[in-house]
């Protein structure tokens, strides 16, 4: 069984490489069909954050994984589209098109984000777009006519095609479609010649450049992509709380949407998900680790960040490809099990590129 695409080039391009793929992603889209019956209702609400937190790992990683280009102020877009959403379902505007609008609207302000952005990279990006974050966070704050600002706004339930999607597995079916959709939609952008030219200009930009690419066109088509997705994820975000206020979209969100992507696998779709079920299920597991610990460390207030800070540097230190990464490892190591050889795995030293050369 294969799944296959033509390209413009008449060349055979397949989703699933192997019977292997075919069969354990059938099992994976069998699960997730079923979760609403099997799983309780607790467990579902996890899932339906794992699959939003997904969509929008979906476009910081095709900015920072495939193009190089970080971005610490990812909150900004997540917010934009969740009060976009909520200011058009408010008024009674279609589920569907509020949901376009969203979107539409994010991926302008990336736009806008993207084109002082170009002239810098690397650490001054991640300040521009940081200074950005907040300038967006004191306008949901402010524009209280609009937004409620500080006492927040209240998000109706979503209505498609005259059947209310408020319920538990209503929802989630509705979030499922939109990260297959998704999924599937960088997949496939990635694989097209935007998708190498992406991946061109985070290798090097120099030599992107030499290749006839067009640096500006592409950074600011991946950053409005990033934010469009950001912004998709931000209105099912909208709609799953039911009610949004601007410190919901601070500089800890964003921190947390760039631990996503970092500890799940910068540079694979794959990492986009896996970071967040890290994302969701870390808080879970400190919550049950406090039991065990002294009360005057399970009570400390900044717990929390101080597990996430340590998570962090172990992936930097020891695994820096992330989640998948090491996925990778084990699949290999099974593969070859037991013809496998000693330091196979060992990480090889690595020398970074001077700025020169980038």
């Amino acid at each position: 069984m294969r799944f296959i695409f033509k390209t413009s080039y008449d060349q055979d391009i397949r989703l699933a490489r192997h019977g292997g793929h075919v069969l354990w992603y059938s099992l994976l889209v069998a699960f997730l069909l079923v979760a609403p019956w099997v799983i309780d209702e607790y467990w579902l609400a996890q899932l339906t954050f794992v699959l939003i937190y997904g969509i929008v790992g979906l476009g910081l990683m095709l900015l920072a994984g495939f193009t190089g280009q970080f971005s610490i102020g990812h909150a900004a877009f997540l917010g934009t589209g969740a009060y976009t959403q909520g200011v058009l379902t408010n008024m009674g505007v279609p589920f569907p098109l509020a949901l376009l609008a969203s979107a539409a609207l994010s991926a302008a302000v990336g736009v806008v984000v993207a084109m002082p952005a170009l002239r810098v990279k690397g650490i001054y990006l991640g300040i521009a777009t940081l200074s950005f974050g907040f300038i967006v966070e004191e306008v949901f704050a402010r524009w209280e006519s609009v937004t409620g600002g500080n006492a927040g706004l209240h998000v109706k339930s979503p209505q498609l095609f005259g059947w209310s999607l408020g319920s538990g597995e209503g929802f989630y079916f509705l979030c499922l479609v939109v990260a297959v959709v998704s999924t599937l939609g960088i997949l496939n952008l990635l694989r097209s010649p935007t998708g190498r030219a992406f991946v061109a200009i985070r290798d090097s930009e120099i030599s992107a450049q030499s290749m006839g690419i067009h640096l500006a066109r592409y950074k600011t088509m991946s950053f409005a992509i990033s934010a469009a997705l950001a912004g998709l994820g931000g209105a099912l975000y909208a709609h799953k709380l039911s009610f949004i206020s601007p410190d919901q979209f601070n500089i800890l969100q964003s921190i947390d949407l760039l631990l996503m992507v970092v500890i799940g696998g910068l540079g694979s779709v794959h990492g986009a998900f896996l970071g967040a079920i890290f994302l969701i299920a870390m808080p879970q597991l400190i919550s049950m680790g406090k039991d065990w610990l002294p009360a005057v460390v399970g009570q400390a207030p900044g717990l929390q960040g101080l597990v996430y800070g340590l998570v962090l540097i172990a992936f930097v230190l020891f695994e820096p490809l992330g989640l998948y990464g090491r996925w990778l490892k084990i699949r290999t190591w099974l593969q070859l099990f037991p013809f496998y050889r000693k330091g196979l795995f060992k990480r090889q030293k690595s020398f970074t590129k001077s700025d020169r050369l980038r």
